[in-house]
């Protein structure tokens, strides 16, 4: 069971409820049967629900006590007795539409400014939107309705915040234009200057930072990443893409929709991701790259080169897959062979 003291269980549902939830089917199982919350095989009691989705843990689903188990049509031979199996396409999906409604994501909306805040004149609030402690708002500012503004966040002049948006504590926004439904999580930095200079023997000039970031709806930005500005050229993150924790993303950038970029990976200055691209953890892409739509780079990878539309790359420098895979196997073969 999650902690009451930080998530409120919105239970119980019924087996019927749970099936219209989520589309699944289910037979020979008490529809009427209360479910009261959501728990992992290895640890779920009768009121709990749970899912299989891994061959790894086809054990623990054998074994587990659970009221009811969300499963594929070809692993609910391995559901107990005693446990409701409720079959579904996408167990892990299924799960997690579940789960949201067990502990909504979203709070409810309390429209009030605190009075520590400080709120330009000029900025255009909605009605229903939360300030919380120690805001500043600059002039010229918008929000949209539903919005949330953290403690301690800091919005810089005319920057627009769409509807629904929840921008959390201690975050500095400056230069961008936020669509809806985006979350942004403690500590991000966007739309700082980006790192643009021109280089010479008598010092460092700085080159100007005059574009803005534009990030699309239903995103999310992770904790302390940083997503600068472009320097003419707008920086752009795509619609439904999800950023993970302590992401770097240089000036100029543009991310499609719907990518994935894991914890610690950075995009140097200029270089374009199109739709539905995963970067994996510690990643690092060299400036100017067009990667294609599709892409997948594997983790701790250094591409340095443009990547076409569905391919999958992994290694520093980062190469394809069955490449990386047939020289990792001819160096074992040669340390074998030499030892």
């Amino acid at each position: 069971m999650a902690d009451p003291r930080f998530f409120l269980n919105k239970g119980p549902y019924t087996l019927k409820q749970l099936c219209a939830l989520v589309g699944a089917k289910a037979e020979n199982v008490p529809l009427d049967k209360e479910i009261r919350d959501v728990a992992p095989l290895q640890t779920s009691t009768g009121d709990d629900l749970s899912f299989f989705d891994n061959v790894k843990y086809k054990d623990s689903l054998k074994e587990t006590k659970a009221g009811a188990v969300l499963v594929s049509q070809e692993a609910a031979e391995f559901v107990p007795e005693g446990t409701a199996a409720l079959i579904v396409d996408k167990p892990y999906k299924s799960y997690a539409m579940a789960a949201q409604n067990f502990y909504p994501v979203k709070s409810e909306i309390k429209p009030f400014k605190h009075k520590t805040a400080h709120i330009d004149n000029t900025a255009d609030i909605a009605e229903d939107v939360e300030i919380h402690e120690n805001v500043i708002i600059k002039a010229n500012v918008e929000i949209g309705e539903g919005s949330v503004i953290e403690a301690n966040t800091v919005i810089g002049e005319g920057v627009i915040i769409g509807k629904d948006c929840r921008i959390e504590n201690n975050v500095t926004l400056s230069h961008c234009i936020i669509g809806d439904n985006t979350r942004v999580y403690p500590g991000c930095r966007i739309g700082q200057d980006g790192f643009g200079f021109a280089i010479d023997p008598s010092g460092f000039v700085k080159v100007p930072q005059l574009g803005r970031v534009l990030i699309g709806s239903h995103c999310e930005i992770g904790a302390n990443t940083c997503i600068d500005r472009g320097a003419g050229p707008d920086t752009v993150i795509g619609d439904g893409t999800w950023i993970d924790n302590m992401v770097q993303i240089g000036h100029n950038v543009k991310v499609g929709k719907g990518c994935v970029l894991v914890s610690q990976a950075g995009i140097a200055g200029s270089t374009e991701l199109g739709n539905f691209v995963v970067i994996g953890g510690q990643a690092g892409l060299a400036g100017h790259l067009k990667i294609g739509d599709g892409v997948q780079i594997a983790a701790k990878s250094g591409v340095m080169n443009d990547i076409p539309a569905g391919e999958t790359y992994m290694g520093a420098p980062a190469m394809p897959r069955m490449q990386f895979m047939k020289q990792v196997a001819y160096l074992r073969k040669m340390l074998k062979k030499n030892s």
